[in-house]
């Protein structure tokens, strides 16, 4: 007798990868829609200003990925992700990984405030809706700049962290590295990481994840500051955080109130400012960057008294760090006013022209082209870089051709009409934070909940720079999704599908819930 294999038929109805992703779009289309013109507003602008747009610090970035070497300004993580793409020779590259990670930010918003605090899916896209609309937001993404991905790594943890009920070991080394590359990619991810450690703590998550939260953390983190040791000798991150503490301290220091010793500390009188109070600039980045007169005098920056290629050495950067810290516990209402006045500026209806003209006109979508002095369209600057280089050619070098700004018609029309409407206006991010602060505090007796992380955060993002160096508005955009997602948390329950019915939802129904 012969047997004949059963042969086990074919569903060929089965849907295919094409079909469940059409399937998932069509029941997320609400976010789907919003995440498409988000995508046109970004291909837009990539057609506009290609390859890139510039700001000071760009230029930093680019020859670190061309010399790979610890910088003594700031962290350089993001160079190495220039350096990941320096093969392809192309900034445009570049800049649509990072149109990219501001659209995953986005999608991550999404999926932690649907899929895991379950808010209607109109509720959790208007979350997301600052992420993907905000002009500025996509201006700075098409920017050579390391906050795009800065943003991208903080919504990644805090994610991964309010997701997980109960954070296991695993989850918590891959947090920490999260954390690592965060502090890697901006100084001001140290206070991020300790947010999220004393979150973890007093959730009483237990002592196996937090330890892989720091030790998985820390282990890049003392791998950077031992290669940073061997360039420069000191075991550390950069040589810039006293200097940066110093300048926001120059504008009110007044050393007849510091008490300094001139035959024991020459070194903090030589950071005295002569000019008084009244006659300072009003804004601290002139006292770190400023050209001053040549001879460290007048209303010029007296850092070069110390001599203009000595700026950012360990004994300067000591120097300043002590000359900041006298100041401040000297005059800690002075610290507190500007302080106060700084982290207050990220709250104005409109955008006051701040710190200056031309760090203001950096984030702007222009329709013509800056001349230079002879009225020529400007082109990069050329200022020295590592080993005799010049930044302008550092640039040409890494795209292998002209790497200045193109501005195309109509696209650059479009883009600069769409910038003067549409964008989150500080009062409404100060609206957004009073809805966050109120679910923290119904929650008190459970230290906030799951809002207190991400409500915290944003306003550290905040207040950090206002605290250690200076207001920016680049600094506000990495705050915006922090506070949307603590705002939603609060606003969860007071959104409902249809009708409310006080009926819980059973284990069965929780677990077939599509998304």
């Amino acid at each position: 007798m012969v047997s004949v294999a059963e042969i086990t038929p074919v569903d060929h109805s089965a849907p295919g990868r094409a079909a469940r992703a059409l399937s998932m779009v069509r029941r997320h289309r609400v976010f789907a829609a919003a995440f498409g013109v988000g995508a046109v507003l970004r291909l837009i602008t990539m057609l506009g200003y290609g390859p890139a747009m510039w700001f000071n610090d760009s230029y930093e970035y680019v020859s670190v990925a061309l010399h790979p070497r610890p910088h003594s300004i700031r962290p350089v993580g993001y160079s190495f992700w220039l350096l990941l793409l320096k093969p392809f020779h192309s900034f445009t590259l570049a800049i649509f990984t990072q149109h990219l990670m501001g659209l995953a930010t986005a999608c991550l918003i999404y999926a932690l405030l649907r899929i895991k605090f379950r808010l209607p899916k109109w509720g959790a896209t208007l979350a997301a809706a600052p992420m993907l609309f905000d002009a500025y937001q996509i201006q700075l993404e098409q920017m050579v700049m390391s906050d795009t991905m800065f943003t991208l790594l903080v919504v990644g943890v805090v994610t991964l962290v309010l997701w997980k009920r109960r954070l296991s070991w695993q989850a918590g080394a891959v947090v920490g590295l999260l954390l690592a590359l965060t502090w890697l990619t901006r100084s001001i991810g140290l206070p991020v990481l300790a947010l999220v450690v004393l979150y973890l703590l007093v959730k009483r998550t237990g002592w196996r994840p937090i330890t892989a939260v720091v030790t998985a953390s820390m282990i890049p983190v003392l791998a950077y500051m031992g290669w940073f040791a061997s360039a420069y000798g000191k075991f550390a991150m950069t040589n810039s955080d006293g200097l940066i503490l110093y300048m926001r301290t120059a504008i009110f220091a007044d050393c007849n109130k510091m008490h300094i010793d001139k035959y024991k500390e020459v070194q903090l009188l030589l950071l005295c400012i002569n000019d008084p109070i009244s006659e300072r600039k009003e804004y601290a980045q002139w006292y770190l960057w400023g050209q001053g007169n040549g001879d460290g005098t007048g209303t010029g920056e007296v850092l070069h008294r110390w001599g203009a290629n000595k700026k950012f050495t360990e004994i300067t950067n000591d120097a300043a760090s002590a000359f900041a810290t006298r100041a401040i516990l000297s005059q800690p209402g002075d610290y507190l006013r500007v302080v106060t006045r700084d982290f207050f500026r990220s709250f104005n209806w409109s955008r006051p022209r701040f710190p200056d003209e031309s760090t203001y006109s950096m984030y702007e979508f222009k329709t013509w082209y800056e001349p230079d002095e002879s009225g020529q369209p400007k082109r990069l600057p050329k200022w020295p870089s590592y080993q005799g280089g010049r930044t302008d050619t550092d640039a040409f070098s890494y795209e292998q051709g002209p790497p200045e700004t193109r501005i195309v018609s109509p696209w650059a029309e479009i883009m600069s009409g769409y910038q003067k409407v549409f964008f989150l206006r500080g009062i409404m991010l100060g609206g957004i934070l009073l809805i966050g602060l109120y679910g923290v505090v119904v929650r008190w007796r459970k230290f906030g909940g799951p809002v207190v992380l991400p409500w915290l955060g944003s306003v550290g993002l905040l207040l950090a720079p206002a605290a250690t160096a200076e207001f920016d508005y680049r600094y506000v955009l990495p705050a915006v999704p922090l506070a949307c997602i603590a705002a939603a948390i609060t606003l969860r329950k007071g959104v409902t599908w249809a009708r409310w019915s006080p009926r819980r939802t059973s284990a069965s129904e929780t677990t077939t819930l599509r998304v």
